[in-house]
């Protein structure tokens, strides 16, 4: 499955002002982003909203989104929630066609045990009809999947064949690595980290910043897996500001901003979330316009 070495972003769902799905919006960003020489594409993960999408919207939004890339490039799709069952059915029921896995977050809220989480992946996995990448977003859910917890699930489920990892904690990491199957994938999903996470073993990022700026993203994740790590701090640091603005008013506020000045859609967001203030906002625009 190296298909899912290097840079995939997760892609922001647009909003036409009146708040329904801007499907040319969506159109510019995947043109966007494979012009920029991404290595695949996720469709609807949190970056999505996904969370505000009902299930029709998804699945039009799915079927959209596989018909515009039109195999150019992997798809995954973000399936996920805190209702075991809920979630399992909507596995059995999606439309696989141009979708090569799905990234399914643990379960939010509930906070498992580590035993509840790996019962809730056996029973997506057992029902899933494509590869799982596991979702570790500990800052989101409110619980952290264990390295021995994920080990465990790569371990006894052959179909499940990733992590992208954001918890942010190097020490998970490290026995992740240190522990996990050699064709299991760790994926960086924290974008100021990916360097660090790539020098200990990860493949590759599920971005957010990638989706205004795939380009020199990209660019430093291929440097990365060439092993030049001179040439990709620069990169990396060239970054760091734009990275900060990106998150530092939530996720995708800053994402959509970004791409309002460069064009490619709106930055409506469905509520609870609102834009970035207009100072934030400004900066933003400072740092895309010497990046892009």
């Amino acid at each position: 499955m190296n298909i899912f070495y290097g840079t995939g972003v997760a892609m922001v769902t647009p909003f036409q002002a009146d708040g329904q799905v801007d499907y040319e919006g969506l159109k510019n960003l995947i043109e966007h982003l494979i012009d920029g020489g991404v290595q695949y594409l996720v469709s609807l993960g949190t970056t999505g909203e996904s969370a505000t999408l009902n299930a029709d919207e998804r699945k039009q939004v799915w079927a959209f989104t596989a018909k515009v890339v039109n195999k150019r490039v992997p798809l995954v799709a973000g399936i996920g929630g805190n209702n075991t069952h809920e979630v399992v059915e909507q596995v059995k029921e999606f439309n696989t066609e141009g979708y090569d896995a799905i990234l399914s977050s643990s379960p939010h809220y509930n906070k498992p045990t580590q035993e509840g989480i790996y019962q809730h992946y056996k029973a997506i996995a057992q029902a899933a009809p494509l590869p799982i990448i596991l979702y570790n977003v500990p800052s989101r859910t409110g619980s952290t999947i264990a390295a021995e917890t994920t080990v465990r699930l790569a371990r006894d489920f052959k179909n499940i064949i990733a992590i992208k990892e954001a918890s942010g904690n190097f020490d998970l990491f490290n026995q992740l690595m240190r522990d996990k199957p050699e064709e299991f994938m760790v994926i960086s999903g924290d974008d100021p980290v990916t360097l660090p996470m790539m020098a200990l073993g990860a493949v590759g990022v599920i971005s957010v910043i990638g989706n205004a700026l795939p380009k020199p993203l990209s660019a430093m994740v291929q440097l990365l897996l060439n092993n030049d790590y001179k040439q990709a701090q620069k990169i990396h640091s060239s970054l760091i500001e734009f990275t900060r603005l990106m998150f530092v008013q939530g996720n995708p506020a800053g994402a959509k901003n970004a791409l309002k000045h460069l064009g490619v859609c709106g930055e409506t967001l469905r509520l609870p979330l609102v834009p970035v203030s207009s100072g934030i906002a400004e900066a933003i625009k400072k740092e895309t316009q010497k990046l892009a």
